[in-house]
């Protein structure tokens, strides 16, 4: 299997057009290096991946979050869009074993930058939205971010989620539920925990996140709001 499509395994998209994958790839490192192999390198892909990755975290948050102000919905889509975020999800995919940079980029750790890992995710974001359009770009962008909007969301919420929870559960069924760590995955440095939380002998749901307190705040947040449907119907 050749790289390209090892990338595209590894992003979940078929590429129409795998020239665009290929360019979206490419460090101005490489182009100065290689101007006839590849003259153009991945900013112009990257600047309109920006644009497009702005636009989808901006609508999701707006409609996922109606209680939000503007100004928590600027904050939250901040740290979402921002370079250390964008890095984390690249690394998440191995994207930086993937790029073409210069010998001296490459030599001084040029696959581990942040600027280039983050840049190559815009990159790439572009490319799908050229290849595919929004709709497909849009389902992309979801399934990259669902993590990190996770986190952010129980980094940033007031709310004490696991609190809510089982007052909600003692008030219902008189019972406290429990959290239990079922899976560590990952090296050292970037573990992700799920959580699985349970009443009784009953499964109510699970979390995943990079800490466990992450990870049972992220459960108790989804089964709340799965309850508070049910309640509501």
């Amino acid at each position: 299997m050749d790289e390209l499509a090892t990338v595209q395994k590894g992003l979940g998209i078929h590429f129409n057009d795998p020239s665009l994958l290929r360019q979206a790839l490419i460090h101005g490192s490489f182009s100065n290096e290689n101007p006839t192999l590849a003259p153009v390198p991945n900013e112009r892909l990257e600047f309109l991946g920006d644009a497009v990755l702005d636009l989808v975290v901006a609508a999701r948050i707006y409609l996922d979050f109606p209680q939000f102000s503007e100004g928590e919905m600027t904050k939250l889509r901040a740290m979402l869009v921002r370079r250390d975020t964008l890095a984390r999800v690249a690394k998440g995919i191995g994207l930086g074993n993937y790029l073409y940079l210069g010998k001296g980029e490459d030599t001084t750790g040029g696959r581990d930058k942040p600027a280039n890992l983050a840049g190559a995710v815009e990159a790439v974001i572009g490319a799908v939205y050229l290849d595919q359009g929004l709709e497909t770009t849009t389902v992309f962008i979801q399934r990259l971010l669902d993590t990190e909007l996770a986190e952010a969301i129980a980094r940033r919420t007031d709310a004490n989620y696991k609190s809510e929870l089982q007052e909600l559960l003692q008030a219902r069924q008189q019972q406290r539920p429990t959290y239990h760590l079922v899976e560590a995955t990952g090296p050292e440095h970037d573990r992700m925990f799920t959580v699985e939380v349970r009443l009784g002998d009953t499964v109510l749901g699970r979390g995943s996140g990079r800490s466990k307190k992450t990870a049972e705040t992220v459960a108790a947040q989804a089964i709340l709001r799965q309850l508070q449907d049910d309640f509501t119907r």
